[in-house]
């Protein structure tokens, strides 16, 4: 499974930039495989970008802005909604991927099926 991450190479929003940097950065420090998909300079991908993100999520323009994020076809979300995950600790859960092995989410979960079995 392959994380795609939509961003805007030639963006002129220095806000949107920040976020570009901000998701990437946090993919590559988890050493999560991604892809990045240029939206500014390829018209099937904003295209294809556009059509996957769902109607409750795009904004009220209807054009979701970059950066947005997929686990291969499936919509995992935008800046926000990573954002939010990240300081929750559930990147691997917004991302739809498992925990690596010994990560404090990974932990975090054994915790919880420990409790479970418990009771």
């Amino acid at each position: 499974m392959v994380i795609k991450v939509f961003l805007a190479s030639s963006s002129g929003s220095t806000a949107i930039k920040k976020k570009q940097q901000d998701v990437v950065g946090f993919l590559e420090a988890l050493k999560v495989d991604y892809t990045q998909l240029d939206i500014a300079c390829n018209e099937e991908n904003r295209m294809w970008m556009r059509q996957n993100v769902p109607v409750e999520k795009k904004p009220a323009n209807g054009i979701p802005l970059p950066p947005q994020i997929f686990n291969e076809e499936s919509y995992c979300g935008d800046y926000e909604t990573f954002f939010d995950a990240k300081e929750d600790n559930m990147v691997y859960d917004f991302l739809r991927l498992p925990p690596p092995p010994g990560s404090k989410q990974a932990r975090e979960e054994e915790g919880e099926g420990q409790e479970e079995e418990a009771e």
